[in-house]
């Protein structure tokens, strides 16, 4: 079965942001479910932007990064959106989550991965494959 893009991602819209964790060289970001079902996860080798407002990106490292992704916890998934060449993006209440990285951001064979569904449902994003075809 071909891959579709958004298809998986799109389960997240309506879960509330949980926790963001960092682990060595990677982050985890968590978000609630149902009380009977797992809890999603979506673990980055390559560090996401954070979009606070239209036109304002802000990458790993820079001031306010850290704050500003931070205060996306406890908030809700409003969208997600997926394009081929372009990344994707998980839109909340105050802000986006925006995994779209150079070439030179890339560490591993890795970009990102989504798990933690019910029904076992996973997805792996590496650069050169589906979404991130461009970064071959």
């Amino acid at each position: 079965m071909p891959y579709e893009p958004n298809e998986l991602l799109s389960r997240l819209v309506g879960l509330r942001l949980l926790a963001v964790e960092f682990i060595l060289d990677y982050a985890v970001i968590k978000f609630d479910g149902e009380p009977t079902d797992p809890q999603p996860s979506l673990s980055f080798d390559v560090m996401p932007h954070v979009e606070t407002a239209p036109g304002t990106l802000l990458r790993d490292g820079e001031p306010g990064y850290l704050e500003a992704l931070r205060a996306l916890v406890g908030q809700d998934v409003l969208a997600t959106v997926e394009q081929q060449g372009k990344g994707f993006r998980i839109d909340l209440t105050a802000g986006s989550i925006v995994v779209d990285p150079d070439a030179e951001e890339l560490v591993g064979p890795e970009i990102a991965i989504l798990r933690g569904f019910a029904d076992d449902a996973w997805m792996c994003w590496r650069p050169g494959e589906d979404t991130f075809a461009h970064l071959s």
